[in-house]
């Protein structure tokens, strides 16, 4: 490995040091188990150039570990740390459907409600029949040629966005509800009927009931400023890391914001690896976690639309199953960063991959590989009720 594709590990241990378990004659150490996954599985995402690199999460049966590879800007020589800032992408859509499922919870949302009950301006033939579930579960049919390659040139106002809508029609044979097309729009509408329904903004509306209440206090939906750089504070923006292509060319500025939404809360959400880790252990039910917010959690993840013997959707997420292990995941690209979330429920375990690198697809790994070997790293009862209580940072390794 280069030195550009350094790794910093860092890892959460409890007070009495390194988890050893003995396995007939052979003593296992947890933290190493983990340690060669990562390092051969994420160390191949990180381009040998030195422009990207990656900071990543696991969670393991209540105990965090960070590894972190790479620059966070090549020219500068910023090594990747698990505090800097992030574009998540669409790993957004796992706030907005855990927004849709608290409304459920306490009786404000009906999923089965249609959309104009609180976007009125929806009247179309197609959209009227579209309703809160088949959006958050990707289920609408909805394909607007924001959606899929090949990418348009034109953008969308938010008069322009209602327009396309009531002007729909399938060009297929789609219908609501009966069918799973990955929709951007179907988000991005999915927003306009929150921020109608408590008349706030989204940004407002993720923070307030789902950053803030879990500590997540470096994840921020940013507006887009005229040079699609998102208008942050100094501090935040200091943290935020350049992006680059594929084949290592920065993609614009640090805090670089794209999509074709003319309008307030239509981009792309900042975090870091330690505030995405708070996220993996609220998910998977080890953290202290208000009542509603736990459940809303948790409903996200159940499988609402069967799309073939592998793959199942639920609200933002996706199910499967790859080598007898039972996954539920989020991937997100763009030109300039990749992102990954996801949980093994049974096994107690969670993966966050964040790259400053794009089209990089992490999934492609993550579920065939790292997350079912994650999930046969034995237990150990000592692991498995050890606290976090201790920290140890090893130096960067490099050849």
């Amino acid at each position: 490995m280069t030195a550009a594709a350094a790794l910093l590990f860092s890892s959460i241990i409890g007070a009495h040091g390194s988890v050893l378990h003995h396995h007939g004659s052979v003593t296992i150490d947890v933290n190493k188990q983990v340690e060669h996954i990562i390092a051969r599985d994420v160390a191949p995402m990180v381009s040998a150039t030195g422009a990207g690199g990656a900071a990543v999460v696991v969670y393991i049966r209540g105990r965090t570990l960070f590894f972190n590879y790479g620059f966070a800007d090549q020219t500068k020589k910023q090594p990747i740390t698990s505090d800097l800032l992030f574009n998540v992408g669409s790993v957004r859509k796992v706030f907005d459907a855990a927004l849709v499922a608290q409304a459920v919870e306490r009786g404000e949302l009906r999923l089965d409600d249609p959309v104009n009950k609180y976007v009125g301006e929806l009247q179309g033939d197609y959209i009227r029949r579209v309703t809160i579930g088949q959006l958050v579960t990707h289920t609408s049919g909805l394909l607007l040629p924001t959606d899929h390659p090949p990418w348009p040139q034109e953008h969308y106002s938010l008069s322009g966005f209602l327009d396309a809508l009531n002007a729909w029609t399938p060009k297929n044979g789609e219908e609501p509800g009966k069918q799973r097309i990955y929709s951007h729009a179907g988000y991005i509408l999915l927003q306009l009927v929150l921020e109608h329904r408590y008349g706030r903004p989204i940004a407002e509306l993720i923070a307030r009931d789902i950053t803030k209440p879990l500590g997540m206090n470096s994840s921020v939906l940013p507006e887009r400023g005229p040079d699609d750089r998102a208008i942050l504070g100094p501090e935040l923006m200091q943290r935020t890391v350049q992006g680059y292509s594929y084949g290592g060319d920065p993609v614009g500025l640090p805090g670089n914001q794209q999509g074709y939404y003319d309008f307030p809360g239509a981009g792309q959400m900042f975090s870091s690896a330690r505030d995405l880790a708070i996220l993996l252990a609220a998910c998977l039910g080890d953290a202290s976690v208000e009542t509603g917010l736990r459940r809303a959690l948790q409903s996200t993840r159940r499988e609402f639309f069967r799309v073939n013997s592998q793959f199942g959707q639920a609200m933002a997420w996706e199910v499967a199953d790859f080598s007898n292990t039972g996954i539920v995941d989020k991937p997100a690209g763009l030109d300039n960063a990749s992102a990954y979330i996801g949980l093994v429920p049974q096994s107690k375990i969670g993966l966050v991959l964040l790259l400053n690198r794009g089209d990089v697809a992490p999934s492609e790994v993550t579920r065939t590989r790292t997350l079912p070997d994650l999930a046969r790293i034995p237990r150990t009862p000592m692991l498995a009720n050890t606290r976090q209580s201790g920290h140890v940072r090893l130096a960067p390794k490099a050849e």
